[in-house]
């Protein structure tokens, strides 16, 4: 999974970036202090995967993974050049969601490229600059499209749809707004790679005080949640000041920490949740004595093609996988005896994995 942070200068961005990656990302108080995208690699807290890898006493426990993009501030104008042009919009063309940092804070010290703290025009900021990055792509798509289908009739239908999705954008509205049910039209919508196609989870990025209640007395806050709820968008708060001193700590003091902040998990848990509930994703595990490991696939994936995220062979030649939940597993000691227990399914090619099943596969090829 790859997450993009995007947001005006000084919302708190490259601090949140910091905290979720330790990547030491330079972090100031004035616009454009991230001159090249900063890329970090974080794994996915999980508690299964700790109590399974301790169980199998196993070499080694590999957590499934996040990767995030962190671009310079975006300002107006950002893709006609403005502040450090748009050069920063492409390296986000390739994330599956945008982390979109919200400043709702007021605090003198903090410069706003704006002047005054309005997150709703800020999020409007932001979109128009990636509607007219999307408006680029969309041209020189639409200009091969055209001279094709002078030539073939078979591009008709792909010249009618960048058409629309081009008038959608012209007047202010987002990719993703559209409805497009047709399924050619939906691939061709995926393979522009349009910014404003992607789903975006909103970080509302709050003082210490506004934490503990997840931002309920926040007016901006609640501004924020309402916009997106509109356009079906996740939301989490966060003080990305708060963030940074979190990821300094070893896991009691951590623990400790958000117990005396009132908080039950930290901001990198609120944003893998979101990130995972709106991309549709879920995890099944695979344990032994070698490795514990977990593997992020779709809801609704068939075991076959999950055997084929470890290994394509495992999905060629799949033959059944013995499956266990596992909370059952944990409280049984071992796959024996929890087959002992009736508690381990043998399924076939139709099984539809759940999120925390624990599965060893059968393969022939």
């Amino acid at each position: 999974m790859k997450l993009g942070i995007v947001g005006l200068p000084n919302v708190g961005k490259s601090t949140l970036f910091n905290s979720l990656t330790k990547a030491g990302a330079e972090s100031a108080n004035y616009p454009f202090c991230t001159i090249d995208p900063n890329v970090g690699v974080v794994p996915v807290p999980d508690e299964r995967l700790r109590l399974l890898g301790d169980m199998y006493q196993s070499k080694k426990v590999t957590p499934a993974v996040v990767e995030f993009v962190d671009i310079a501030g975006l300002v107006k104008g950002a893709s006609k050049g403005e502040g450090l042009g748009n050069q920063f919009l492409s390296h986000i063309r390739e994330v599956d969601a945008i982390v979109h940092v919200v400043r709702c804070f007021e605090d003198g010290n903090v410069v706003h490229v704006d002047g005054s703290v309005n997150p709703l025009r800020d999020i409007e900021t932001i979109n128009l600059e990636l509607i007219f990055a999307d408006l680029e792509v969309l041209e020189r798509r639409l200009a091969k499209v055209s001279k094709a289908a002078r030539m073939d009739k078979s591009y008709a239908k792909e010249l009618a749809l960048l058409e629309r999705v081009k008038a959608h954008l012209e007047s202010g509205g987002l990719a993703k707004a559209m409805e497009i049910t047709d399924e050619d039209e939906l691939a061709v919508l995926q393979d522009c790679n349009l910014l404003t196609y992607k789903p975006v989870i909103y970080a509302a990025n709050v003082a210490e005080g506004d934490l503990a209640g997840d931002g309920a007395s926040n007016p901006m806050v609640s501004e924020v949640r309402k916009f997106a709820e509109e356009e079906k968008s996740e939301v989490f708060v966060i003080c990305a000041q708060i963030e940074q001193e979190i990821s300094e700590l070893d896991e009691e003091e951590k623990a400790m920490f958000l117990e005396d902040l009132g908080l039950s998990e930290s901001g990198l848990e609120k944003l893998i949740k979101a990130s995972y509930h709106i991309l549709g994703l879920m995890s099944f595990l695979t344990a032994g004595e070698d490795e514990t490991r977990a593997w992020t696939i779709k809801i609704g994936t068939k075991a076959p093609q999950a055997a084929g995220k470890i290994h394509s062979d495992f999905e060629r030649g799949f033959i059944k996988a013995e499956v266990v939940n596992y909370k059952d597993l944990l409280e049984q000691g071992s796959l024996s005896a929890a087959r002992e227990k009736g508690l381990v399914g043998m399924e076939g090619k139709d099984y539809v994995v759940r999120d925390g099943d624990v599965i060893l596969f059968r393969f022939n090829v």
